[in-house]
């Protein structure tokens, strides 16, 4: 291992965000591989009308990378209220977007974005082409889309997701940095939307299958309305593992704080917090803590997550090299 540990993140959306948003304070020299499903609100606009790739769950980590107490990151955060054709869109979506016209293709876009923010990291689209996610429900019918799904799996429950088209290249960095890893990390985040697109790439499922670094993987805090309703942790575990070939997995991290009181959001479905009192699942050991965001109970805690992360790499499961 080097004295900079390279750490890569795999998700997408908020969770992988506030992942990252509590490891950059970290001596590690950090990635994160974002899932480019998203075709919900702006992003989804932006696709259509402009025909780039979806760049909502790229900002947010791009966001989240950043120096929070900028001014420049408020304005790439800030999202338009009002005015025709502008009202949904985030300012660093539309600077994305542009980005990309002036660079010539969305990666060469991203990497000017870091620069303009000064991230502490770097952001890496799963690939460079255009897919869509889709899901065969528990009574046989697709939902087509990262925002069709959850509505739909919420009356039907989901039984496996694909990608359209199938056969889709994944972005080299992605596959390059995987390969150079110390410690690979896997969510938090939506299980069907947010984590299990990447691994829905042949190429970047085999590269992580391959990689000799160590392997975590972030139970989510709760569970999730449309996706994984009723499911216990080992559930969400099962249903990971089905995607990435049964591959070895170090450990997973659990929160052991159930909140009773989870506000009007805790009363969609049956989302809750979840746990295990379970030492290992299935052979995959369980490291616990405190991981909760008390201001919003079902999510994690950047900072305290980050830290349990830390602690589990650096005490428990460096390995030799």
């Amino acid at each position: 291992m080097t004295a900079r540990p390279r750490v890569v993140a795999i998700g997408g959306g908020t969770g992988l965000a506030s992942l990252l948003r509590g490891l950059k304070h970290y001596p590690v020299r950090l990635s994160g591989i974002v899932t480019m499903t998203d075709n919900g609100q702006s992003s989804g606009r932006l696709t259509r009308d402009m025909g780039v790739l979806p760049p909502g769950d790229v900002r947010k980590c791009l966001a989240a990378l950043a120096d929070d107490e900028d001014l420049l990151l408020k304005l790439f955060e800030y999202r338009f209220s009002r005015g025709r054709g502008l009202s949904g869109h985030s300012l660093g979506n539309l600077l994305l977007a542009a980005l990309t016209d002036i660079t010539g293709d969305f990666e060469s876009a991203v990497r000017a974005s870091s620069k303009i923010l000064s991230i502490k990291g770097e952001v890496i689209p799963s690939t460079l082409q255009h897919v869509s996610l889709l899901a065969e429900l528990g009574n046989g019918q697709m939902a087509l889309g990262e925002v069709a799904i959850p509505i739909q799996g919420h009356r039907h429950g989901i039984r496996r997701v694909t990608l359209v088209p199938p056969e889709i290249s994944a972005n080299p960095r992605a596959l390059r940095f995987l390969s150079e890893a110390d410690l690979i990390i896997i969510g938090p985040g939506s299980l069907y939307t947010s984590i299990v697109p990447n691994f829905l790439i042949p190429q970047l499922r085999q590269a992580f299958e391959q990689s000799a670094g160590l392997k975590l993987y972030i139970a989510n805090a709760s569970t999730e309305r449309g996706e994984t309703e009723g499911y216990s942790v080992a559930d969400h575990l099962t249903h990971l593992r089905s995607y990435i070939n049964g591959t070895r997995l170090d450990g997973v991290i659990v929160n052991n704080n159930l909140v009773a009181d989870h506000g009007r959001e805790g009363v969609l479905g049956s989302i809750r917090n979840i746990s295990t009192d379970q030492e290992s699942i299935d052979g995959v050991p369980v490291y616990s803590a405190d991981l909760i965001d008390q201001n919003k109970p079902l999510y994690h805690d950047s900072t305290k997550l980050a830290e349990k992360i830390w602690t589990v790499f650096t005490e428990k499961m460096v390995p030799a090299r």
